[in-house]
């Protein structure tokens, strides 16, 4: 599947102008990492654009194994004639799914996955509105705050560098760098 089918079966299946962005952004930071770890940026790009695109309608409030989110979309795929590491990629990225992560581009996914949403997050509340001026030390002082963001998993966003074998100041530094250029699209950089 390349880079424009990929965009049009999210955009088919994703109503919501959040969870389109979210995607864009854990886009954008497989693309990033693709160049890090000499990937195949365009695979990447697709693995992060594709891995919530069923969540609208398979939500998956039961964290089932096998079905709804992401099993609902890694079949659709499939039928598709996606590759498998893309699509063990996208069933490794959720936990409850038991499926390890044991390529790179999977433990990419996961480790930018939760990170992204949580970055915009902190983003958002800035008076720019933007990551030009988001630290490190900002986002570290938001981890600790437990009632900011609400539902981004944690342990996750500590988890992920450390399955890359990256310092978390390291790959926070990166994440934000890789997301920069597309505050635009993510609806970042005008402030309130």
């Amino acid at each position: 599947m390349n880079y424009q089918q990929a965009l049009d079966l999210m955009h088919e299946y994703t109503e919501s102008d959040a969870l389109r962005k979210h995607m864009y952004a854990v886009e954008g930071a497989m693309r990033a990492y693709a160049n890090k770890f000499d990937g195949d940026e365009e695979k990447w790009a697709v693995t992060g654009l594709l891995h919530d695109f069923d969540y609208e309608r398979f939500p998956n409030d039961a964290q089932s194994a096998t079905e709804e989110h992401p099993s609902t979309g890694v079949a659709i795929l499939r039928e598709r004639g996606v590759d498998d590491d893309i699509l063990n990629a996208i069933m490794g990225h959720a936990h409850y799914t038991g499926v390890p992560r044991e390529t790179q581009l999977a433990k990419t996914l996961f480790a930018v996955d939760e990170l992204c949403g949580f970055l915009v997050a902190c983003a958002l509340v800035r008076p720019s509105r933007s990551f030009s001026d988001l630290a490190v030390k900002s986002v570290k002082k938001k981890l600790k705050d437990k009632g900011f963001a609400r539902a981004v998993n944690r342990n996750e966003i500590l988890e992920g560098p450390e399955a890359l074998g990256l310092d978390f100041d390291q790959h926070v530094t990166f994440v934000i760098e890789a997301l920069r250029p597309l505050e635009e699209r993510l609806g970042l950089g005008t402030p309130a």
